[in-house]
């Protein structure tokens, strides 16, 4: 299995985020740390479970002070056998660390950091309300490397209003100097209960697929040049770097999801935990239930999902998972997936249209 820990506090709230998140206040203090050790101890059902990989997101995991981090890293290891733990990533932005903090990450067991920068130009950085400078950004990543960490994943957006293939080339070729081990690239899409939905919805914001599909592939081609394999849709490392973590979501593995608004999917059901913080914080300490929206998942539930999940990789789906072979001949002759050695990929072209592509399949 695999652990995943939801730290929601962010000291700014960005406007296209959908995750659950909010500002720390008085709620990132011991009680909190303490509210998911106990959750812990009540999801494990007296087994000591020996996740493969653990990662703290968000939020902003850093925004915990030194002494609460090393709290609830410590605590982890007091409920769970890390002894098997491959992969331990912190989610980081750039102004939410220091030196003297991103050691202590580091001694404590964290090996991997996913910093959110999204981008260098000061002027997208504006559109997204982000609250750092592409200093700060380059600064963040600098401090990560003195602090001990082999392991970067730097995490960009693309298709921005306002943005260019000259502003994104740009990024990514500033990205790329810094030589990190792995990339996130995101198309901005307008979440549900966000600024950017409203602002999109009122007309201000733009979408435009043309361009969407245009740096998409610019990032493609400029990332794979240099080095990064594609190996899932919004994911390029180099070899032997990607996400142990995110790659076990998408082969469909049991993962443990603690704190507020974290998800689990284990043993054939799926549960969310109470997205409210002071809310999850008394029940956890109580001793109460902190699932909501429990299912159990039926065969087919897992069979779609592994569908979707499985074709946005560069391993592909296997084609025993398909329910029928009919919509294949006509997505092969459009030059949309290939069929190689009892799995089926995209092909260039149809990793644009992995979503459309997956809901024929399915």
């Amino acid at each position: 299995m695999h652990l995943y820990l939801h730290i929601p506090f962010c000291h700014h709230i960005c406007p296209y985020c959908g995750f659950y998140k909010h500002k720390p206040g008085r709620l990132a203090n011991r009680e909190f740390v303490d509210a998911i050790l106990a959750e812990a101890v009540k999801r494990s059902e007296g087994e000591r479970h020996a996740p493969k990989t653990v990662y703290f997101g968000g939020g902003t995991p850093t925004l915990l002070s030194p002494i609460l981090l090393e709290r609830l890293m410590l605590g982890l290891a007091g409920h769970f056998d890390l002894s098997s733990v491959t992969e331990w990533t912190l989610e980081a932005n750039p102004a939410t660390f220091d030196l003297e903090k991103a050691k202590l990450m580091r001694a404590l067991g964290a090996n991997r950091i996913s910093l959110g920068i999204q981008s260098f130009q000061s002027g997208v950085l504006t559109t997204l309300g982000r609250d750092h400078s592409p200093t700060d950004a380059i600064q963040a990543y600098e401090t990560l490397r003195t602090a001990g960490f082999e392991n970067v994943s730097i995490d960009l957006m693309f298709s921005i209003p306002g943005q260019n293939t000259n502003l994104w080339q740009a990024d990514l070729e500033q990205a790329v100097a810094l030589a990190p081990q792995h990339f996130s690239a995101y198309n901005l899409t307008y979440e549900e209960d966000t600024d950017f939905l409203t602002r999109h919805q009122s007309g201000e914001l733009d979408t435009n697929e043309d361009r969407d599909a245009d740096l998409f592939y610019q990032a493609i081609d400029f990332l794979e040049a240099n080095g990064y394999a594609h190996y899932e849709i919004s994911n390029y490392a180099l070899p032997g770097r990607e996400s142990h973590h995110n790659r076990s979501y998408w082969a469909g593995s049991d993962y443990l999801g603690l704190g507020p608004g974290a998800v689990s999917t284990m043993n054939g059901h799926r549960w969310k935990t109470l997205p409210d913080t002071a809310a999850y914080v008394r029940a956890a300490l109580a001793d109460f239930d902190t699932r909501t929206d429990i299912e159990i998942l039926t065969d087919e539930d897992r069979r779609t999902e592994a569908i979707a999940l499985r074709l946005r990789t560069r391993e592909g789906v296997p084609v025993e998972l398909l329910p029928s072979r009919d919509p294949l001949a006509s997505l092969i002759e459009q030059g949309l997936v290939t069929e190689q050695r009892g799995f089926i990929t995209l092909t260039r072209a149809g990793k644009a249209l992995a979503d459309p592509i997956a809901g024929e399949l399915v």
